[in-house]
Parts: C-alpha cells; sequence; structure tokens
C-alpha cells in the first residue's frame, strides 16, 4: 500500500484563537489551519474566508457573536481553494465576493480541488455532508473594489499572482490592516501547488509597501505590529524561494522530479521543517515548481488520481 499524504495522518484538534488585529477587526487563528478575519461595519459584518463545511464556518460564527450581534453581510474569498470556500453558505451573507478570476477558477477546477483536498486532508472536512455544492460568488471584480460597510470602507485587491492566479487582499484603511489569504504565511508552509513562484515576491513587496500595522495572514497567528508583519513577508519570500530555485536547477538540467524533491528538502528542511503543514504542502509544491521552471505558465489542475501518481514518483 502507498504511503499516505502526511495530512491523512492528522487528525489531531488545533485550538482556535480569536485576536483583535484592529478595532473591530478580529483574525480567526488554528494553529497552522486555515484562518478567517472578521470585519465589523457600523450595521454589519464582514467575513474573510469561509471554512471548508458549513460546521466549521459554525465556529467562526459563534466568535463573531461573543463580540458583536450585528447581521453578517458579506463573504470575501481571496482564492477559490475548497478548503477556504466550501463553508460559505453557513454565513447567509447577501454578497459573497471573489476575483472573477478566482470564480473562474472555480468553474474550472473547483471540483476537481474539492475532490482532491477531501482525501488528503480530512480533519478540515469534519461535516462535508453539510456542503450544499461548490461556492459560487454573486460578485465579482477585477483588480479593484471597495465595500462600505456603513462608512467604514473596505477595499479589496489584487495586487498580483502568488498562491493562486486569482487571490485577492482585503484592506481596511481606517486601522491599515490587511488580511492576506495564502500570500503571507506565518510558521506555516505555504501551499505552491497552484502557485505562481516568479510572481510571487513582488506581490508580496507590493503588500510590503502598505507599511501595515497588522497582518491576519492565510495561516499562523495574527502579525501585530510591523516587525512582525516584515519578519513573516520576509520568511515567506524565503519559503518561496528556497522551494522554487532546487527544483528549477534540476528540472532545467532535465532531472527527475525525485531528484527536485532530494533538493529541495536539502535547503528546505533545516528552515522549515518545524512548519505548520509543510510534509503535506511539500510534494505539491515541488511538483509545481519543477513544471514552473518548465515554463508551464498555468498550474496543471490537481485531480485525486494525479495526487496518488504524483506521490508514488516521490515515495519510495
Amino acid at each position: 500500500m502507498a504511503k499516505q499524504f502526511a495530512s491523512q495522518g492528522d487528525m489531531t484538534e488545533k485550538e482556535i484563537s480569536f485576536t483583535e488585529v484592529g478595532e473591530g477587526l478580529y483574525a480567526f487563528t488554528a494553529e497552522g489551519d486555515p484562518n478567517s478575519g472578521v470585519i465589523i461595519g457600523d450595521d454589519s459584518v464582514m467575513i474573510i474566508e469561509a471554512q471548508a463545511t458549513p460546521r466549521l464556518a459554525n465556529k467562526v460564527i459563534e466568535c463573531v457573536r461573543s463580540v458583536t450581534d450585528k447581521p453578517i453581510s458579506h463573504v470575501v474569498l481571496t482564492h477559490y481553494h475548497a478548503v477556504r470556500v466550501l463553508g460559505a453558505s453557513a454565513f447567509g451573507a447577501q454578497q459573497i465576493i471573489m476575483s472573477e478570476k478566482a470564480r473562474a477558477m472555480v468553474a474550472e477546477r473547483g471540483q476537481e480541488d474539492w475532490d482532491s483536498e477531501f482525501e488528503r486532508f480530512p480533519r478540515l472536512f469534519e461535516g462535508h455532508e453539510s456542503i450544499p455544492g461548490l461556492t459560487y460568488p454573486t460578485t465579482t471584480f477585477n483588480g479593484r473594489m471597495s465595500v462600505y460597510l456603513g462608512k467604514r470602507r473596505v477595499d479589496i485587491m489584487q495586487l498580483g499572482r502568488a498562491h493562486t492566479a486569482g487571490d485577492a487582499v482585503i484592506y481596511v484603511p481606517d486601522q491599515n490592516v490587511m488580511f492576506t489569504g495564502d500570500i503571507v504565511e506565518y510558521h506555516s508552509a505555504c501551499y505552491c501547488g497552484d502557485g505562481h513562484f516568479h510572481d510571487w515576491p513582488g506581490t508580496l513587496e507590493r503588500i510590503r509597501a502598505f507599511d501595515l500595522d497588522a497582518i491576519a495572514p492565510g495561516r499562523g497567528d495574527a502579525l501585530i505590529g510591523r516587525e512582525m508583519v516584515n519578519a513573516a513577508i520576509d520568511s515567506t519570500a524565503d519559503f518561496v524561494r528556497s522551494t522554487y530555485r532546487p527544483a528549477a536547477r534540476v528540472a532545467l538540467r532535465g532531472g527527475t522530479l525525485k531528484e527536485a524533491w532530494d533538493a529541495v528538502r536539502a535547503e528546505c528542511d533545516p528552515k522549515f521543517g518545524d512548519y505548520a503543514i509543510y510534509e503535506h504542502c511539500l510534494p505539491f509544491n515541488v511538483a509545481r515548481a519543477y513544471d514552473e521552471a518548465l515554463d508551464i505558465d498555468t498550474p496543471r489542475i490537481w485531480t485525486a488520481a494525479r495526487d496518488k501518481e504524483m506521490w508514488e514518483a516521490l515515495a519510495d
């Protein structure tokens, strides 16, 4: 029997934290599991990231209700991945917002992503039977849009490709706080299986240019204060470059995927081996870096069958 993915054996319940990152702004974090964000406006609440199932989304709602009884009017999804979007129905929001590119990716590869993620990471799909189907937005945008929660303005922007081609960030100017989705992580591995290695560092620098007071990252603890913000941007950039360079060197000399895997491990294990979901992400990161080095610009669609085929090529 083939060796299972690292995440298939990860059944440990994570401790939830609900951290204020600005006035009326909160980060819902869970020890490296997918984060969500909360923006409280004058009359209603915006949620950032919906979790993988309605049951998990209800844990976010419980935290929201501990600080406000205002209705949830908007859900913003930074990208299309199943663990971020499939719990959206629980919030009962009037609007679900994605970039136009992210919506296209739901249509193109959303079901395949759901199927493959469900097999890779079963714990995150607790209560999966309550998912009504793929999550599509009610509202899309290109480049930038603003939502007004009463007087509070929320800017939703595409700053460049990184974790996916359709990534969005959410910026609250009155507090100088950003919700970055998986573009920025903290003591958690970046999942790069659908990423764009060449673009990612530049996108991080565009985030840095905001000179933010706090970030709610995609995974890991809330980043409060400019020192912590910049350290997380630096470590995310280091992770992306340290994954890409050794894999690219192997790919460009005609080496095998297994040789690229060994080269990436040699570079990344000493620096990132203790990061959350590191072992889970590694095979997908190596495969995507190998492809991008060979000028495959659009990430190939991951399916449950492709996952297994790739894992068999790497596991020995």
